[in-house]
């Protein structure tokens, strides 16, 4: 029970707090007014009442001295029936009477209309007793007069003492009706206060109930759409029927949110499309860019910053500081920079922006080169933001040092040899006729050999160059049987010398291959070359080719090569270097000579073939070199120097598939698998 009372209190009380100060205040009012009606109407009521309650009490004392003078003589004696005929004749005559009781000294009624002792026996078979109240006096000669409500009124209730030659014989108790008129007047005045009372509250409710309805209403209904159009919702609409100056004002309302409502299309639609050229515009330009704000939260990047940071996503960072998310080497270099050029007072060193190069480690190695740039204001007096651009040099860097690193290996080549071929004519000049014939021609064969080393150099990096250049080669079909003859006639002489046995292996019927027969021939000629440097006297040099045999029963469309030897060997940490410009097995070994360029030179020319140079190679045993050419497929168009056709698989001998011996290599090669 108590918790339904909390809960309608609770109920009582929300409903209360929703009703506004004015509403609040009309309430107040209407309650204050309707009291003070009904406190009016009901004080002229009770006044009314109380001078009908005295007219009531005087008549009744009055009437009842009056009949108990005529009955005394007659209870006296006794004389019931004519008591009964009396009293009868008196309660006929007037409306007043409400009822007559004669009662005896101990209170036992032995007479009363309207019923009489003989009816009391008859019917109820009760005795009646009156119970006269506690302060009457029977002998006194002032009756006791007092009133009680019934259904029918408030009834007066006389109490006189019968009393005859100064004996006490009873009692007679009458009852007097209120005067009709005035019991009438009083229940008018009754309903017409309580009308008074509700019709007041009536009409309170009734306006409060039209006040909403046709004014509160409405008001609100404007005061919510007033703040969607405010916050931006121009698809606002006010749907009430209402006439006059209610239902003008929201027409105006509705005409001005459709008018705000295409004004903001056009604007948005603009707005969209200029965001969209610009986002474009960032999102494709090579440079990272990032857009920061004068706290340095991130307001917009590009994907090439975001690749260049590693950050996953714009969302991500966006609205975030930026020094949260630079990498440590950016963070450390940025940070007091970026805080300087977001003050309205910078250094006069980042007034105009700020350029740095840093060295990123993570997620990859790269070098980028960051300019900061002030974003200000039309005035060009207040700083709006930072512009970041990002420019990763890592290419141009790695060039750089290439380069440097060329020139310095070129002039280091070029040095050795001239240094001799100086030194040994500077000798023959000097002390030529000194020397005997033998010395000067010793000098002289020196002088010639370091005149064709340093011819071999100077050729080696011109083709180099010339491969690594934008240079066009024109390619067509090429009997491979023909370059590799070529260059074994040309090394047999010099294997002939060193006691090597120079072989070749080529598979009936090859096809022709799409390539570059003079580039070809410069690869058969340095991969020969470097096996009879590298091989010892009884060694073998082998050339081998052969179809591949597809995969899925497919046409063949590969012709592999193999250039097998069975020299000394590579390690396998000079392996990954073997093809980098000016590396040379004999920095290790120190035993030969040579450029450092021959398989670089070879590496680029396959590649100009769309192929790949591969090695397996076991010191001690030898090593084998080998690539794929494409098979020439009917007619081939030929476009930019380089065949049409589909890109070369490429193909790896895994290390387990390394050859146990120089006398394997065929096999090995056969094993080699589609990678």
């Amino acid at each position: 029970m108590l918790a339904l009372l909390n809960q309608i209190r609770e109920l009582i009380t929300r409903w209360w707090s929703e009703f506004t100060l004015q509403t609040r205040l009309m309430a107040a009012a209407t309650l204050v007014v309707s009291l003070i009606m009904s406190g009016l109407t009901f004080w002229a009521v009770n006044t009314i009442q109380q001078d009908v309650r005295l007219n009531d009490t005087r008549f009744g004392r009055d009437l009842g001295l009056l009949l108990a003078a005529n009955v005394a003589p007659l209870v006296s004696d006794d004389n019931r029936t004519e008591l009964a005929r009396f009293s009868h004749r008196f309660y006929s005559s007037t409306s007043s009477v409400r009822y007559m009781l004669y009662a005896d000294e101990e209170g036992n009624i032995f007479f009363g209309i309207p019923f009489s002792e003989s009816e009391v026996q008859n019917s109820l078979t009760i005795r009646r007793r009156m119970q006269l109240p506690e302060n009457f006096n029977q002998t006194a000669d002032t009756p006791m007069v007092r009133q009680h409500l019934t259904p029918d009124g408030e009834v007066t209730d006389v109490f006189v003492p019968l009393v005859h030659d100064g004996r006490s014989l009873g009692v007679l108790a009458i009852g007097i009706n209120p005067n009709p008129t005035v019991v009438t007047s009083s229940h008018l005045t009754r309903d017409v206060t309580i009308a008074v009372f509700i019709s007041i509250w009536a009409m309170v409710i009734l306006g409060a109930v039209f006040n909403a309805l046709m004014i509160t209403k409405p008001i609100k209904e404007l005061l919510v759409g007033v703040k969607n159009i405010a916050a931006g919702n121009f698809k606002q609409r006010i749907d009430l029927p209402l006439g006059g100056e209610l239902g003008e004002l929201i027409l105006s309302f509705n005409e001005m949110a459709e008018r705000l409502e295409r004004y903001e299309e056009q604007n948005i639609e603009e707005l969209t499309s200029e965001k969209a050229k610009l986002e474009t515009m960032v999102s494709t330009i090579a440079d990272g860019a990032v857009l920061l704000d004068t706290n340095l939260r991130v307001v917009l990047t590009n994907p090439t910053a975001q690749r260049i940071f590693g950050w996953e996503s714009a969302e991500a960072i966006t609205g975030d500081n930026v020094l949260y998310h630079l990498p440590d080497a950016v963070k450390v270099e940025l940070t007091r920079p970026l805080y300087q050029m977001a003050s309205n007072h910078p250094p006069e060193e980042f007034r105009e922006g700020a350029e740095f190069r840093i060295t990123i480690p993570e997620p990859t190695s790269r070098t980028v080169r960051i300019l900061l740039t002030r974003v200000l204001d039309q005035y060009r007096e207040n700083v709006r933001g930072i512009a970041i651009t990002v420019q990763d040099i890592t290419r141009e860097v790695e060039l750089n040092e290439a380069k440097s690193q060329f020139i310095s290996n070129v002039s280091h080549e070029l040095r050795t040899p001239l240094f001799n071929i100086k030194s040994f004519i500077e000798t023959l000049h000097e002390y030529g006729d000194n020397l005997s014939e033998g010395e000067r021609r010793e000098f002289l064969e020196t002088a010639n050999r370091e005149t064709d080393r340093l011819t071999r150099l100077v050729n080696d990096v011109l083709d180099l160059s010339r491969l690594e250049s934008n240079k066009r080669y024109q390619f067509e079909p090429v009997e491979i049987t023909q370059p590799i003859e070529q260059t074994l006639r040309t090394h047999r002489l010099n294997a002939k010398d060193k006691g090597i046995e120079l072989v070749q292996e080529i598979e009936p019927d090859l096809p022709p291959v799409f390539g570059n027969y003079d580039l070809l021939l410069q690869v058969f000629s340095n991969l020969v070359g470097n096996g009879l440097k590298f091989t010892a006297a009884g060694g073998k040099v082998v050339i081998r080719a052969y179809v591949l045999e597809p995969e899925n029963d497919q046409p063949p469309s590969h012709v592999r090569i193999e250039v097998s030897d069975t020299g000394i060997g590579i390690d396998p940490e000079d392996q990954k270097a073997i093809f980098v410009r000016f590396f040379r097995v004999e920095n290790r070994v120190h035993t030969l000579e040579g450029t450092g360029l021959g398989l670089s030179i070879v590496r680029n020319i396959i590649e100009k073939h769309h192929s790949e140079v591969h090695l397996v190679s076991e010191v001690g045993v030898g090593t084998t070199f080998w690539f794929d050419l494409a098979i020439v497929q009917g007619e081939t168009p030929i476009a930019d120097g380089l065949p049409l056709v589909a890109n070369p698989v490429q193909t790896h001998i895994l290390p387990s598939e390394a050859p146990a011996s120089p006398s394997l290599h065929t096999d090995t090669a056969q094993q080699a698998h589609l990678g």
